[in-house]
């Protein structure tokens, strides 16, 4: 091979590995999460605090009658949403957007430090084999916590959720008004943020898909 040839060749190549490397940085750049700006997260339903808030400690019990504490909460991030068994509408239907979301975060990083809870914010007939009947329908490893209710109470207001029981017109049995978010609980046990239900779709129901990109915005922007 002449020094022609061979220069030919060397540029060649080079241009080659360039194009890949380029198509390698672009195909990164579609497949990795975009971070979104304060103002999109919002958008799209998404809050976050400047400063991540400290969770008071709290003794509450899981769905298989376990202790449920700050630890907990602690080494992965949780998605909380106040509900109650009974619920007729917002509670199912937000439960079963999280099981899709669960299911679109299966083949992201994030997969599996992901826990997700239904706290309720009716003891007196949400017990723990109640809550596992209820979350374990929507998906094995949902966490269903309940306990006494000043307990429960106390921990909902560490997360800006607030709830009330409702007397039917019957007068003989009751609903329970709750707050609709989902809270965002950081690996610290820190309150992160919250999501809002969207205003354009019906009461109480999330868009998963809009779950899954501010979720993944979040968590990239925090760790980085």
């Amino acid at each position: 091979m002449n020094t022609t040839r061979r220069n030919i060749y060397w540029t060649v190549l080079a241009l080659v590995v360039l194009s890949l490397l380029s198509v390698g940085s672009f195909v990164s750049k579609l497949t990795s999460p975009r971070l979104l700006s304060q103002q999109e997260l919002q958008l799209n339903g998404a809050y976050v605090f400047d400063k991540p808030r400290i969770i008071k400690p709290f003794d509450l019990v899981d769905e298989s009658g376990q202790p449920f504490t700050l630890e907990n909460l602690q080494g992965h991030w949780s998605l909380l949403f106040f509900g109650y068994t009974y619920c007729p509408d917002i509670c199912p239907t937000t439960m079963a957007d999280l099981k899709k979301l669960k299911t679109m975060l299966a083949d992201t990083p994030w997969a599996d430090d992901t826990q997700i809870v239904l706290v309720s914010v009716d003891p007196a007939r949400d017990t723990p084999p109640q809550m596992a009947r209820y979350v374990h329908y929507f998906d094995p490893e949902f966490k269903g916590i309940t306990g006494e209710f000043m307990a429960l109470q106390k921990f909902a207001s560490n997360l800006n959720a607030a709830f009330a029981k409702v007397l039917a017109e019957d007068g003989a049995s009751y609903l329970v008004d709750h707050t609709p978010n989902i809270a965002l609980v950081n690996a610290y046990g820190h309150y992160h943020g919250f999501f809002k239900p969207q205003a354009t779709l019906s009461q109480g129901q999330f868009d998963p898909g809009k779950l899954k990109v501010t979720y993944q915005s979040i968590r990239k922007g925090f760790e980085g």
